[in-house]
């Protein structure tokens, strides 16, 4: 048995957490964190190499003949101030790729995937016995920008570590603990990230009628955007558009020249996210023009995302694993999601399946409603979402044991004896 003697390894793994936990790092900053990885790796007697990618490490276990199976975790954390919650919540700061210091938190969840991929990894040593083949453990750097899965590929991951036959993934959600959540097909959305400069004319904000106020042609934009959703994208499609971040003047009574806004673009379909960011440009052109600005604004990309899919013959086996080991009631076919991962390059990069899930992390008693359906829950503010500086698994133990298992009962389905 794969989980044989996992009971005993949970406090120990529960120690790694907290400390990956307590000691987060941006995008492509993940020196630590790859280190501490690295050195746990080793210990349990991979061929482990580090810098793929920039931070990224790959670790090697064979055993014998049999299937490749790659196991990934992502690293990164998020420029989150995290709440007072737990003894061990994050007081690491840092610097964005503005410039700009920054407090930093695992406000996604990323340190549960690494703690469960090295759970698994250490389970497959321990037991041996029980499968065949080899394992590729990737710890991958950089998801949260969507660049850390290619900045890998472009190193020489498919030259470097040869062939695989499947890549399997999971991230944590909002959801039960032991709760389990799979999607045939396009499982998580495609995403563009977009950087907007406007420009007017400064002045004093005593006398705004000598100026052109960016401030409120920054607003107008933001609104109006609000209508690309609301009035151009058919009620059977689905898009999101959010603007997160908007940045202009320092003081009070200074009209400024310019303003940025930080957009971002969720779209399952090609065709709705060309007519989408279409839409966004004629906006954003258009009321700077109303505006009398005195230059035209630019719009630049800062990261994207593909379509995540999963091998729909694939998941359907992982489904039936999970449901002969979790049980029926613990494991959940959901709908697609507007969130986006970059995981599904390795496989689309080596021409395999792969199968990518999400695994609860919270108390049950947040979800009071079908546990199928958690979203609920996270919309009337019951239960943490992604991204929130609340998101700290609440069942610790339970929550990594299950991940574990999940990572186990998946890669058994190619490794098993």
């Amino acid at each position: 048995m794969l989980t044989s003697g996992l009971d005993d390894r949970i406090p120990d793994l529960e120690l790694l957490y907290r400390d990956l936990h307590e000691h987060p790092e941006l995008s492509f900053q993940e020196e630590r964190t790859a280190s501490v990885l690295a050195a746990r790796l080793v210990s349990a007697g991979l061929e482990v190499t580090t810098g793929v990618g920039k931070t990224g490490v790959v670790g090697v276990l064979r055993n014998g003949e049999g299937p490749t199976v790659l196991l990934r975790a992502d690293m990164d954390a998020l420029p989150v101030q995290e709440i007072e919650k737990v003894p061990y919540r994050s007081r690491a700061t840092g610097v964005d790729p503005d410039g700009i210091s920054t407090p930093i938190m695992h406000a996604c969840g990323h340190d549960t995937h690494m703690t469960a991929l090295i759970g698994a990894v250490e389970q497959l040593v321990a037991n041996r016995d029980s499968w065949s083949g080899t394992v590729l453990a990737v710890l991958q750097p950089a998801e949260e920008v969507g660049s850390g899965a290619q900045a890998m590929l472009d190193d020489g991951f498919l030259e470097r570590f040869g062939p695989f036959d499947v890549a399997l993934g999971q991230h944590i959600t909002s959801a039960p603990s032991t709760h389990l959540y799979l999607c045939p097909g396009v499982f998580m959305a495609a995403a563009d990230s977009l950087r907007v400069t406007v420009y007017g004319r400064g002045g004093h904000g005593s006398a705004p009628h000598t100026t052109v106020d960016p401030v409120v042609l920054a607003a107008s934009i933001v609104v109006r955007l609000q209508t690309i959703v609301a009035r151009e994208v058919a009620p059977n499609e689905v898009a999101v558009v959010t603007v997160a971040a908007i940045h202009a003047g320092r003081k009070e009574n200074v009209i400024p020249a310019s303003a940025e806004l930080k957009l971002n673009v969720r779209t399952f379909d090609p065709d709705v996210r060309e007519r989408v960011l279409a839409a966004i440009t004629r906006i954003v052109n258009a009321e700077a023009e109303a505006a009398g600005a005195p230059r035209p604004p630019e719009i630049a990309p800062i990261n994207g995302f593909p379509l995540l899919r999963n091998d729909v013959a694939t998941t359907e086996a992982v489904r039936t694993a999970f449901t002969e080991a979790f049980g029926a009631g613990h494991v959940h076919e959901t709908t697609p999601k507007t969130g986006s991962e970059d995981f599904g390059l390795f496989a689309v990069a080596a021409g395999v399946p792969s199968v990518f899930w999400n695994f609860g992390g919270f108390d049950p008693a947040l979800y009071p409603d079908d546990p199928a359906h958690p979203q609920a829950a996270v919309a009337s503010g019951r239960a943490p979402g992604g991204h929130s500086p609340e998101f700290v698994p609440t069942g610790v133990a339970p929550t990594l044991r299950q991940a574990v298992e999940a990572l186990l009962t998946a890669a058994g389905i190619w490794l098993a004896r």
